[in-house]
């Protein structure tokens, strides 16, 4: 795949995120690279990476979608040429995946049946085949014991290579919040909709799983939540509570956020996804995230100090 191919899968994903609402945008390391190249030539200027993810960039600093897309939209249509041939190897249309597995949980303690459910994912020969090489499949971590579940939506570049939840910069953040709330990270269990990186035929970039990869991995998820036997499920994103509450399309998170739900009687807690903080770095943003989290405190009756409740106002 070429420069102008992987410029214009780009361009499309800036379109979804602008469609759903987004203002601001937060690229991965590949995106962010290729986006780069436009620098020649464009008003269009990258900013210094770090300043964006720590929220000290200036407002001319600041990667918004219509600059973004007003940039990339130019240039493509400067070079625009008949496509070539597809000559990548990836397919044009994903395979379809069989019917989701069937899980019955095995007897014996919680830790038993967590390292049985491990192993059973792990060597999943439908979640080994959508892994690339040198690539892994990405299963929950935590206590088995804990009183939160968070739940987040599918791997990213760096959840692949370590095979663990949430370990990249939304990850970073996540975990800041947990300790916020007085836990260490050892003490909640964070699991995914998604045991492998869905595919964007492009090497670079992630993508909303499709709703027959949720449907594949929702019973190895279903069976975490079934070990662990949390008080209080948090989602994390549109795609979270698509995926445990069994939505045709993804809800308005603005509509949902704050409010609690329920799965299959476990109180359930929506709120943004911590990548929506990392392309929205503002207090009232922050402020709202926390707000949730001190919902979910008060349901666990933990002790809240003034300082916690007064965080980001």
């Amino acid at each position: 795949m070429d420069k102008r191919e992987a410029l214009a899968t780009v361009l499309d994903e800036l379109k979804r995120l602008k469609k759903e609402g987004e203002s601001d945008v937060y690229l991965s390391d590949e995106s962010y690279a290729l986006l780069g190249q436009l620098r020649e030539g464009s008003h269009f200027l990258p900013p210094d990476r770090k300043a964006l993810e720590m929220g000290t960039a200036s407002p001319r600093e600041r990667m918004t979608l219509d600059m973004v897309m007003e940039d990339a939209s130019s240039k493509q249509r400067a070079r625009a040429t008949p496509a070539p041939a597809n000559t990548s190897g990836v397919p044009e249309t994903r395979p379809e995946l069989p019917a989701p597995p069937v899980v019955d949980l095995p007897h014996g303690d919680k830790a038993s049946q967590w390292e049985w459910l491990r192993d059973q994912v792990l060597n999943n020969p439908i979640c080994v085949s959508h892994v690339k090489p040198g690539k892994r499949v990405v299963f929950g971590v935590g206590s088995v014991e804990a009183e939160v579940f968070f739940c987040g939506e599918a791997p990213g570049a760096d959840e692949e290579v370590q095979g663990e939840p949430f370990v990249g910069p939304a990850g970073q953040l996540l975990t800041k919040i947990i300790a916020a709330m007085g836990f260490q990270r050892s003490d909640v269990y964070i699991g995914n909709i998604m045991n492998w990186r869905p595919d964007t035929g492009t090497g670079f970039g992630n993508r909303p799983p499709t709703a027959e990869e949720m449907a594949f991995c929702l019973p190895f998820l279903k069976a975490q939540i079934a070990i662990v036997q949390p008080k209080v499920i948090v989602a994390l994103g549109a795609t979270a509570v698509r995926g445990l509450q069994g939505l045709d399309r993804s809800p308005r998170m603005g509509d949902l956020r704050g409010r609690w739900q329920d799965y299959e009687g476990t109180p359930l807690m929506i709120t943004y996804h911590p990548s929506y903080l990392l392309r929205n770095q503002t207090k009232a943003k922050k402020r709202e995230v926390w707000e949730d989290m001190l919902l979910v405190m008060e349901k666990l009756s933990m002790p809240i100090s003034e300082k916690q409740r007064g965080y980001f106002q």
